[in-house]
């Protein structure tokens, strides 16, 4: 009964660590990664459909995403999406290649995104602080209803404590990378 608290809070903390790293994948920093692209939709016969089911996303250099669709008659649907994203990128056609350069980030924008790293990561240290909370009172719930003693009780609450923190650490060094990968010029 305990293992399976345990096993439901790690799985609550893997989600929350997930959950960040898609966050952390949105906030873009100076080089081209595929990922990036990943949360814009192309209108695909009346159908919104993530970007890389429509099409390739290859890293052309440092600085550039070349977008290959799978359709030609859907460049301009493409490019669109890419344009209206709230990415802050400008696309340009060459054929059926779609090019999108990275735009060099200036110092405030390196520290706005900084910011919204911190926040996101503050997100997934609350939402593990809230799997540890969810796990402790189903402890006590236990412990009321007399299927386990206060020492078990102990114990238990001392093993999500230490998840929480294998888990917070985590979120710290995932915060620690972004913020270097950020802030280099």
């Amino acid at each position: 009964m305990i293992n399976d608290i345990k096993s439901e809070a790690e799985k609550k903390m893997k989600k929350s660590l997930e959950a960040l790293h898609s966050a952390f994948n949105k906030i873009r920093t100076g080089r081209a990664h595929p990922a990036i692209l990943d949360s814009v939709m192309v209108n695909y016969y009346g159908q919104e459909t993530p970007l890389k089911q429509v099409a390739s996303v290859n890293v052309e250099d440092n600085r550039t995403l070349a977008v290959s669709p799978w359709e030609k008659n859907l460049v301009p649907t493409i490019e669109k999406a890419i344009m209206t994203s709230d990415l802050g990128l400008n696309p340009a056609t060459s054929g059926d290649i779609i090019r999108v350069p990275m735009p060099m980030l200036t110092e405030e924008t390196r520290r706005e995104m900084v910011k919204q790293a911190k926040a996101d990561a503050e997100h997934a240290r609350v939402s593990v602080r809230n799997a540890r909370r969810d796990a402790n009172s189903m402890v006590k719930d236990l412990l009321k209803e007399k299927e386990i003693s206060e020492d078990e009780e102990r114990r238990a609450e001392d093993e999500v404590q230490k998840l929480t923190d294998k888990y917070i650490a985590e979120v710290d060094k995932m915060l620690k990378s972004k913020e270097e990968d950020l802030m280099a010029v």
